[in-house]
């Protein structure tokens, strides 16, 4: 999707918006907003008029992938690995934006971000800027090709729940989580095959979150001027409808980062939206020579160390 298609998409919904106030119809959206309660549920306005609810139910905004992404991640509830950092939960619901919101039963969500300071797995010696502890393979005990990176399926609710730690910081983008949710396909050997990418996106946090938890350690060994989010190249300032999260819960017990996604179950997305480009151009350090751990080995004709694979 390119962004003259989001911005398009973004224009038509707002002119539904428009039209179904004049007329004095309750509209919804699947993005919930981002000051809502984090409620999954579809408003009682959209259960009363179907047909606005589908007029308006719009796709989140596809954006890139990023080039730290690797095939094969796991299937597990905790993707932490053992990675020390503040808990947080993200709470997602997949919609069908095509069917009046119903909820995606047996979607594979996948997420993947760096760590406290701003690393990836696989990716442990690129450069996350400012000045941080150089991030070795065996850091923390932690797989260096599997942490923080893991498959959740939705139930007949469409809601995916994945444990793990509130993401760290790398120059020049603000806080965030990558998503991807594929359909179609199976579990195999505890990673995903087949099937295709309906939605690949980005999960964003209010600043005032990240300056809570940037004060913890292992937090504060990474230092220096991070990005906020009205400066970052990729969220596009939409709230929910472009991964803006609501976030509950305290940096002292940990946080629930919740946010309803729309997809179209029928169309395929090769991770290449809108949002800038990546950091510095490429990572700075090698891409992993093998298979997160615990995956099956990739074909002979395939491509192990790519970087930015399109989907699984």
């Amino acid at each position: 999707m390119t962004d003259s298609d989001i911005t398009r998409r973004r224009a038509l919904a707002l002119g539904g918006v428009a039209g179904g106030a004049a007329l004095g119809i309750g509209l919804t959206s699947c993005s919930s907003d981002s000051e809502s309660d984090g409620s999954s549920s579809v408003t009682a306005s959209a259960s009363a008029s179907a047909s606005a609810a589908s007029d308006t139910c719009v796709l989140n905004s596809t954006v890139t992938e990023g080039p730290y992404y690797l095939d094969g991640a796991l299937f597990r509830k905790d993707i932490t690995d053992g990675k020390p950092g503040v808990p947080l939960t993200v709470k997602l619901t997949v919609r069908d934006q095509t069917e009046s919101c119903d909820p995606v039963s047996g979607a594979a969500v996948e997420i993947w971000h760096c760590d406290a300071w701003g690393y990836y797995s696989g990716y442990t010696t690129a450069n996350p800027g400012g000045s941080a502890p150089a991030e070795s393979e065996d850091t923390s005990g932690a797989d260096d090709k599997t942490y923080l990176r893991g498959f959740q399926t939705t139930g007949d609710d469409g809601v995916v729940e994945l444990m793990t730690i509130y993401p760290g910081w790398y120059t020049p983008r603000a806080t965030h989580i990558h998503v991807k949710v594929h359909t179609g396909g199976k579990k195999a050997d505890n990673t995903y095959e087949g099937g295709k990418v309906n939605w690949t996106g980005q999960l964003f946090f209010d600043d005032k979150y990240g300056e809570e938890v940037y004060k913890k350690s292992p937090y504060t060994e990474h230092t220096g001027t991070r990005t906020k989010l009205d400066d970052d190249m990729v969220y596009a300032g939409g709230g929910a409808k472009d991964g803006l999260m609501t976030i509950t819960g305290t940096v002292d017990d940990g946080f629930t980062g919740a946010l309803t996604v729309g997809i179209d179950p029928d169309k395929e997305n090769d991770g290449s939206g809108g949002g800038g480009e990546p950091p510095s151009g490429q990572p700075s350090g090698s891409p992993p020579s093998g298979m997160p751990s615990g995956t099956p080995s990739p074909p002979p004709d395939s491509d192990a160390s790519a970087s930015a694979s399109a989907s699984p």
